[in-house]
């Protein structure tokens, strides 16, 4: 397992062509589930972990790990399963999501398998457990669930959604007259928080599930009139099915009607390459989630100054 997430800095060129790469594992039962490789930064076999007072019934403990105090989240617990109790032979995946380090208590890690997001879709209509899932897909015949961490992460930490009332104040007395905006993003919890925010400023969203959703709907609305008296701005996530955010970006700025539209990467993945990948496809800019002061006053600055 030591070197299975030996050259995750060599892959960043897969982000922009809608790939990506799954690490795959299991937890108590027989079912697959994903994680992308860009939110993974260790795999080690699960460390003594520390039981803590008042610690929510989904940590199943404290590990310190290369200096760091990390929550350990029992992943098969937090999707309604049943504990991982031999943690003898367990893993735990360390990723960084929305500018936190967690640790994922798994039962085991498989391997990582390069995919295209054409061949991850949303999660069918009526899934017994389809609230905890973003995605689903299919390697070697076998259905693999994409889990919604930041639904089991705000379950567990909640995310504030209030912009400050100073910054608030200000942004709602200098907005303009188009202020609808366009949000994308494939977690239902991620999009409830984003549009809390933006309607908090006086801001009217338009809701969609993934990429794809998004460029059918721009082209609906351009088709009735200039998408720019429609629409002030696009706020995307980079993880979605069908369609990623940067290839979303990149079909925006080759579209004569669409191409001028301001886009706002908002996404839970972060890294130095993210950077260099907005600048590739277009975007206007990019904001690690969530901080709704800093999506508020980035929403504000995309926007044209009242007359």
């Amino acid at each position: 397992m030591t070197g299975i997430l030996d050259s995750v800095n060599q892959r960043t060129q897969l982000v922009g062509q809608n790939r990506l790469e799954l690490l795959t594992f299991r937890l108590n039962r027989r079912q697959r589930y994903g994680i992308n490789v860009f939110k993974v930064k260790e795999v080690l076999q699960c460390p003594k972990l520390t039981t803590m007072p008042n610690l929510h019934p989904l940590v199943k403990g404290i590990a310190h790990i290369r200096g760091q105090t990390i929550s350990v989240i029992d992943m098969s617990l937090a999707t309604g399963g049943r504990p991982i109790d031999d943690l003898d032979n367990c893993f735990v995946i360390i990723s960084e999501f929305n500018r936190s380090i967690q640790g994922f208590l798994v039962s085991s890690v498989e391997r990582i398998i390069n995919m295209n997001w054409e061949s991850i879709l949303p999660p069918p209509q009526g899934a017994g457990r389809a609230n905890y899932l973003t995605a689903v897909t299919e390697i070697d015949g076998e259905l693999v669930e994409i889990l919604d961490v930041e639904k089991i992460l705000d379950e567990i930490s909640p995310v504030n959604t209030d912009i400050t009332g100073s910054v608030l104040e200000e942004l709602i007395d200098s907005l303009p007259e188009i202020r609808r905006v366009l949000v994308a993003d494939d977690s239902s919890v991620a999009r409830k928080q984003v549009q809390r925010a933006i309607e908090a400023i006086g801001c009217e969203c338009i809701l969609v599930k993934d990429g794809k959703e998004a460029i059918i709907k721009l082209k609906e609305m351009a088709k009735e009139g200039s998408i720019y008296d429609q629409l002030a701005l696009v706020i995307s996530d980079i993880e979605m099915p069908e369609m990623d955010g940067y290839t979303l970006t990149a079909e925006i700025r080759n579209n004569p009607n669409l191409k001028d539209l301001h886009v706002i990467l908002h996404t839970s993945l972060s890294g130095v390459f993210n950077q260099a990948m907005v600048e590739r496809v277009g975007a206007n800019a990019f904001i690690p989630k969530f901080n709704p002061d800093e999506l508020g006053t980035a929403v504000k600055a995309a926007m044209p100054s009242k007359q």
